[in-house]
């Protein structure tokens, strides 16, 4: 029977019934000790008898009472009214997702940034936890504000041992039991092991989230029968139909999250809820405030955007267009100011403000040139070389010492390494100072230096050198202390690419702000008063913008020109450094007959992959703005052909009797997947919670090698025999490599401390490689005699040689270097065909011109 207004409960007042469903009624009540209206949920007096529907009452309330996000429901209180429990909790003004979809599909922002909320709310349970175990439409409310509150945690359960779920000493720990074969939760959206009746973890939430994702998009749900046994039934076997047949403007990126967030194998599917949410955040504009220190890696490459004409007119296309496209500024208000600094063409990589903010020192490779330092001021355009060539910049200290990176080896495209040196700017010769330095930056008095370093393939944080304060996933880059030293930021980016989110830490570094993910961001400063830090990035597209982000983690967009953004520097009066540029991957090839080699790039960001044994066919890959987010492998002609798609993946390998490709698919965790180069489909081949990197078929085509690593782990190679299915690790942690001999018995891998050594695939001990390789050496093929390997060496131009093991003979077999080099960062990517009569190799450009800004907000 409901009760009637006026009845009082403990101190709680009942005003009017709200609703009724299986766990109880729910009341509007007021609080008379805190004056406020609440929420009181009753479980019925018939049902207090009853055992099982008292303890999973409990459990709602002391699950949710654990929890404090504002995408789930609060819980002030619980008590009992003659034999019948009730808990009260936060009222809310608004309507359940349920109620919202009667009207249909919600939009695509709707529907991202509902899904988003919920994503949060669901990663705080997890955190603790807590798994809901009943997620659905119902469950879901919406309030008159927009914000989403996760409701009933009655099917919760917790996932950890209780000396892992205590919080503060006091949390609560007390588990519900439920047998196995025993299925709860509600037909439609339970996962297909809870359709089981199997034990359950975080990921069949991550199922339920993705079967409403999939219908707030759609208005249909993704699982659906005559009666609740079909429903069931369609869980375990069916797939839903493709949403872009049912809505042809869904982006790709939001159908594959919804996809791998219904994987019918756990194992398949996201292992963290957080991971749904980053992916979530790269399709909105919405920032991340979280202060977490977890740290979220994409196993795929940056992208970036087509060459741009360069000339005097781009200065005037910059203010139009930057008045235009940012939205920050009315017809009133005044318009930024660039004034070009840079006319040669080229590569500036580097740039930064004196201290007395009219001198520019910058490091630039201009027309071909190997990189070497200059000095322009800002009223002039002429422009100063210091004599350092080979040398690139890092910092500028308070009292003008320069910290300079010399003898620099391109690690990745994106990051090179070299010792580091101290230089007065006044001249004279650098003193050393660390190796393998990639980035750093003076503290503001200039008396200590912070580095990121390069250690066994990963580029971590030091304060002071030679002490590591902070070690990510994949590397960090463009390190900046705050205007009072006590904050550091930093770019935290996922190993195989650019992709990553600004981080910002203390001195000892602990983890203060992070922000919100982007798919490329390059280029950072603080504010003259410490309030932001202003990056370039992008979240969607190509063309980095200038964004801000505080000290809470909100952010905002300055800028956005035609082009590519990086920022340099920020003066105390707020006067911008930023270099607008044009950068691309290209592969440049030869087919065995042609006279010349022809350039084989497909769209913006072409990768090499293989080339086929007969010399015929280059497989390749691209990420860039051709595809979107999309990855793609193609095939095409080394005559030149056009390409085809084969499917979605990076980093392709081809296999000995041409028939397949294993690429790295676009799951989080990145599997591999095998893709057919004629007829067939494709499958994935591994299933397991390691981040691979990179797969290598062996020459026998019955097995593959891969780069993988875990959580908080060091990558190391992984041998997959393809006939049985099973996997094992061949290297210890940090030690990677996937060059094979031609019997397939062994492998040459890298160490942390970049030596050489042959590890047997079968099993047993290491053996030592007695051929002398540079640090920065890429070995790419063993060759077919087994007593020499093809060894590229980085540089432009980037050489192939040909090394004899057990000798220290060397044979150069080719030099790699495009027709223009300007702007030319990078070769390499060399791939041959059996006999070597044909190769393709790749080529990374930047073409950048430096500019001074007044007039940013």
């Amino acid at each position: 029977m409901a009760l009637s207004a006026g009845i009082k409960l403990g101190p709680y007042e009942i005003q009017t019934l709200i609703g009724a469903g299986g766990m109880g009624e729910v009341y509007r009540a007021h609080d008379a000790r805190l004056d406020r209206t609440v929420a009181i949920k009753v479980l019925p007096i018939s049902y207090s008898a009853d055992r099982d529907r008292l303890q999973r009452f409990a459990q709602e309330a002391r699950s949710a009472a654990a929890l404090n996000h504002p995408n789930i429901l609060s819980i002030f209180d619980i008590g009992d009214n003659r034999g019948a429990p009730y808990v009260v909790s936060e009222l809310l003004e608004g309507e359940t997702l349920r109620d919202c979809l009667k009207h249909g599909p919600l939009s695509l922002r709707k529907s991202i940034e509902y899904a988003l909320q919920v994503a949060r709310g669901l990663a705080a349970a997890h955190e603790k936890g807590i798994v809901h175990r009943d997620l659905k439409p119902e469950n879901l409310f919406i309030t008159d504000d927009g914000r989403v509150k996760i409701l009933d945690f009655g099917l919760a359960k917790l996932t950890h041992p209780p000396e892992l779920v205590r919080e503060g000493g006091d949390a609560p720990t007390i588990q519900v039991a439920t047998e196995p074969g025993v299925v709860m939760g509600t037909v439609g959206y339970m996962s297909p092991e809870q359709v089981r009746g199997k034990d359950t973890d975080a990921r069949s939430d991550i199922f339920s989230f993705g079967a409403i994702l999939y219908e707030m998009i759609s208005g249909k749900r993704a699982f659906h029968g005559e009666t609740p046994a079909d429903t069931m039934s369609a869980i375990i076997k069916d797939e839903p139909p493709e949403l872009a047949d049912l809505r042809l403007n869904v982006p790709p990126a939001l159908e594959r999250i919804v996809r791998h967030c219904l994987e019918k194998n756990p194992a398949q599917r996201f292992h963290s809820i957080s991971d749904v949410a980053f992916g979530l955040e790269v399709l909105t504009g919405i920032s991340s405030t979280t202060t977490s220190g977890a740290q979220r890696v994409a196993p795929a490459p940056n992208r970036r955007g087509w060459l741009l004409p360069v000339g005097a007119a781009i200065a005037l296309c910059v203010i139009l267009a930057a008045v235009y496209l940012t939205g920050q500024h009315s017809a009133a208000a005044s318009i930024p100011h660039f004034h070009r600094l840079t006319f040669r063409r080229g590569t500036i990589l580097s740039a930064r403000f004196s201290p007395d903010g009219q001198t520019i020192i910058y490091g630039a490779a201009l027309e071909g040139r190997p990189t070497e330092l200059f000095t322009t001021r800002f009223d002039s355009t002429d422009s100063r070389s210091l004599g350092l060539e080979e040398t690139q910049l890092l910092s500028v200290s308070a009292n003008g010492e320069l910290a300079v990176s010399m003898d620099q080896h391109q690690r990745t495209p994106f990051t090179a390494a070299g010792t580091m040196g101290r230089v007065p700017l006044a001249g004279g010769a650098p003193r050393e100072v660390a190796e393998e330095v990639t980035w750093a930056d003076w503290t503001p008095d200039g008396s200590d230096v912070a580095v990121a370093r390069n250690s066994a393939g990963r580029t971590h944080l030091e304060f002071p050198v030679g002490k590591t304060i902070y070690q990510p996933r994949g590397w960090v880059s463009h390190v900046r202390f705050s205007p009072r030293g006590d904050l550091i930021a930093i770019e935290d980016h996922v190993p195989t690419g650019d992709d990553g989110r600004v981080v910002i830490l203390d001195r000892n570094g602990n983890i203060k702000v992070v922000s919100s993910f982007f798919i490329t961001v390059q280029g950072l400063a603080w504010s003259p008063d410490q309030k932001e830090v202003w990056f370039t990035a992008s979240k969607e597209g190509s063309s980095r913008a200038l964004y801000a982000m505080n000290l809470s983690g909100k952010e905002r967009l300055v800028l956005r020109v035609p082009g590519v953004l990086t920022l340099h520097d920020l003066t105390r009066s707020g006067r911008a450094l930023l270099t607008i540029e044009s950068d691309n991957f290209g592969i440049v090839g030869f087919h065995d007959g042609d006279k010349n080699e022809r350039d084989l790039s497909w769209f913006d960001w072409s990768l090499t992959g293989d080339v086929s044994p007969d010399g015929k066919n280059l497989i390749f890959f691209e990420s860039g703005e051709g595809v979107g987010s999309n990855y793609s492998v193609f095939m095409r002609g080394m005559d030149g052909s056009p390409a085809v798609r084969l499917g979605s993946g990076a980093f392709p390998s081809l296999s000995p009797d041409g028939k397949w490709v294993a690429a790295l698919n676009l799951a989080s965790p990145a599997q591999i997947e095998l893709l057919p180069t004629g007829a067939g489909q494709s499958r994935v081949v591994t299933n397991d919670s390691l981040e691979h990197l990179r797969p290598r078929w062996l020459p026998s085509g019955h097995g593959l090698l891969f780069n993988a690593y875990e959580a908080n782990h060091a990558p190391r190679t992984h041998w997959l025999d393809l006939d049985s299915g099973k996997t094992r690790p061949i290297t210890p942690e940090g030690t990677v490599g996937l060059v094979v001999s031609p019997d397939s018995k062994f492998v040459v891998a890298r160490d942390p401390e970049t030596k050489r050594w042959l590890y047997p695939l079968e099993g047993g001990d290491r053996q030592p490689f007695t051929t002398t390789l540079a640090p920065g050496d890429d070995v790419i093929k063993w060759e077919k005699d087994s007593n020499s390997l093809l060894v590229m060496r980085g540089g432009v131009p980037a050489k192939v040689l040909r090394l004899y093991l057990g000798s220290a003979k060397i044979e150069e077999v080719k030099t790699f270097y495009p027709s223009d080099p300007a702007g030319i960062v990078t070769v390499g990517g060399a791939r041959f065909s059996s006999d070597r009569k044909s190769y393709a190799y790749d080529y990374f450009r930047i073409l950048s011109d430096l500019y001074v800004v007044d007039g940013l907000k």
